[in-house]
């Protein structure tokens, strides 16, 4: 059996072309450039990383950025003033809080005070509710990636049981209702999942966002299962022993690779239809 690797980046390169094109289009009418504030304590990994990826991936599609780079002492009131003033600004399209944030700062209470037209991040839990409705609204971002990946990739998951392990409320409670609302047939797992190789062993597609380096192994898996890794973990690797797994699986996300890409493509598009909404908006208004 041959196994297909699902490239993110190809699927990232269609995002952000098709982006440069709507950005390049739009501010030869308006001069104004579309910008994103990024607000990070720079004290985790793969935040590092990531923050690095979105500012390069901003330049190439000629997006401003604004780093706020807080110290780990900073407290959530620090957080909300920064937030605040991003909401007010008008030339502020769109507002990330790079997570994890310090255990002192209350994540969800920053995260909903974000205005819902720049949570381009898709973690206001107002966004996940009117997302679960089927309602206009931004989605996560890496939820977002892993339906690119499974539209671009013609993966078909009407019916198919798909087990998502890992809970967290911008990975696997958002994507699991997105997959819901496309018909799959969802399980969620997590850390106090009874026997989850019983769960594994029936998933025709398994999302791994548990945030722990190889932690699926091959073992139980069902043959032909198509494995979508959302994990990035030190070393570069997944949360899942790909390796391990080759034998049975029919497609994957490599880790790096995979995903990744995508979720920064997601997050970028999410900035430019904010920017899109607003300037368009106020073009009509002049005519």
């Amino acid at each position: 059996m041959e196994v297909k690797v699902l490239n993110g980046k190809v699927v990232a390169d269609k995002i952000k072309e098709n982006l440069k094109e709507r950005v390049d289009s739009l501010y030869s009418k308006t001069g104004v450039k579309p910008c994103l504030a990024i607000i990070t304590m720079d004290n985790d990994y793969a935040s590092k990383m990531y923050v690095k990826m979105k500012v390069n991936a901003c330049k190439k599609l000629n997006i401003d950025t604004i780093i706020e780079n807080l110290s780990e002492e900073s407290t959530t009131e620090d957080v909300l003033k920064l937030v605040d003033k991003f909401n007010n600004d008008d030339k502020i399209d769109g507002i990330l809080i790079e997570h994890p944030l310090s255990k002192q700062i209350d994540e969800r209470l920053c995260f909903n005070r974000i205005a819902l037209n720049k949570d381009v991040d898709g973690v206001n839990a107002a966004n996940f509710g009117l997302m679960a409705m089927k309602e206009n609204a931004f989605v996560s971002a890496t939820p977002a990636a892993i339906m690119s990946i499974i539209d671009y990739y013609n993966i078909d998951i009407a019916g198919k049981n798909v087990v998502v392990v890992g809970r967290s409320p911008i990975l696997g409670k958002p994507v699991a209702m997105l997959l819901l609302n496309k018909n799959a047939t969802v399980t969620i797992c997590h850390s106090k999942t009874y026997n989850l190789n019983e769960y594994l062993k029936i998933a025709d597609i398994v999302v791994a966002a548990v945030g722990k380096p190889k932690f699926i192994k091959g073992d139980n898996l069902k043959e032909g299962v198509i494995i979508l890794d959302a994990g990035y973990n030190k070393g570069n690797v997944g949360d899942v022993d790909i390796e391990a797994c080759m034998n049975k699986v029919n497609a994957y996300t490599p880790v790096p690779g995979g995903i990744g890409p995508v979720t920064i493509a997601k997050l970028l598009e999410q900035t430019v239809i904010s920017y899109e909404n607003k300037n368009n908006k106020k073009l009509t208004l002049k005519k």
